[in-house]
């Protein structure tokens, strides 16, 4: 009568480890390290494992690049600061861009408004001017359009763009 009791037990104890090796490990907690937590539109939200993550890819054209390779050119956060650029005329000048769509143009001290659209910085000054700062093969270039132009017409100049502020990442 023992025997049957040990194996009874033993059996019991094999069944209990084998479903405990089988189950899955807990949900990591929100803002853990390592963790990338989506949150959708209806407020609920879902925390994936990094490692377990091969990709990640946008559908659509929403002008969010996964990987530098994309097509799409730099991020938004890329044009983030001070640049020097030309005026056309072989003088230099700076263009500020900040986080908050702010912009500020040294020449003549003009102050106006930037949005990021597919890749470059467009920029439409209080003035009426515009710039775009564009990414050309691996160089930055700026092109001026004057009052009335669209950025999508032949730019008055075009002058090289250097990003003149240290980006950490």
């Amino acid at each position: 009568m023992r025997n049957p009791v040990r194996l009874a037990s033993f059996i019991t104890l094999l069944c209990l480890a084998a479903s405990l090796c089988r189950a899955t490990p807990p949900a990591p907690q929100k803002n853990a390290p390592g963790t990338i937590t989506i949150v959708f539109k209806d407020g609920h939200h879902q925390t994936y494992n990094l490692s377990d993550i091969e990709r990640v890819e946008f559908g659509g054209n929403g002008g969010v690049a996964a990987s530098s390779d994309s097509g799409v050119g730099p991020s938004r956060g890329h044009f983030l600061g001070k640049w020097e650029v030309g005026d056309g005329s072989g003088n230099n000048f700076y263009i500020t861009l900040y986080e908050d769509g702010g912009a500020y143009r040294s020449l003549r001290a003009v102050h106006g408004r930037w949005e990021y659209v597919n890749g470059e910085a467009r920029i439409t000054w209080d003035d009426g001017a515009q710039d775009a700062i564009r990414k050309v093969g691996s160089q930055f270039q700026k092109f001026a359009y004057s009052s009335g132009k669209l950025f999508t017409d032949d730019p008055d100049n075009v002058t090289a763009a250097h990003d003149t502020s240290p980006h950490p990442i």
